[in-house]
């Protein structure tokens, strides 16, 4: 069982949608019996709520449900639980970098390093904008982030 945890500030925009559109890429795939797939949050800001509305709207035009969901922070047993912590951005990596364990190290990235062909690093935060263009960037971005870890993780599986 390889299990895959998506960490983004809060855990209510960039990281649940990256959960649920990994999920659902896991279950077009029939690997769901061997990946299991969490989100959570560097900061307490929103523990216990739903991700962000234009998150959850965003999503679900493209098919996927984010409503079961809710934010959670990270917490150091989450190092060595799963086998790869994925930030969305340098900022969240720097503070995983702080707070994991130098032997558990290996297991932290950047989740767009899964996507080169993208040429950008980072998945911008959309919390703040006006209007929803961020939120289908966002999804547009995990997309392909999500299938080059699909590809990589199928690799490891030998699946």
């Amino acid at each position: 069982m390889m299990k895959i945890l998506f960490v983004c500030m809060g855990n209510i925009c960039r990281s649940p949608t990256a959960e649920g559109v990994f999920r659902q890429q896991v279950a077009e795939a029939r690997l769901n019996h061997v990946i299991q797939i969490d989100s959570a949050g560097t900061h307490a800001y929103h523990i216990g709520e739903q991700p962000d509305r234009r998150s959850q709207l965003a999503a679900s035009k493209r098919g996927i449900d984010l409503s079961q969901l809710r934010a959670r922070q990270v917490q150091p047993q989450d190092f060595t639980t799963f086998d790869y912590i994925l930030a969305m951005d340098m900022q969240n990596y720097r503070l995983l970098q702080a707070s994991c364990p130098v032997s558990e190290k290996q297991r932290l990235h950047l989740f767009l390093d899964f996507a080169p062909q993208l040429k950008v690093r980072e998945v911008p935060d959309p919390y703040h904008g006006i209007d929803q263009t961020g939120f289908e960037h966002v999804l547009d971005l995990v997309e392909e982030a999500g299938k080059g870890l699909l590809n990589h993780l199928r690799a490891q599986l030998n699946q």
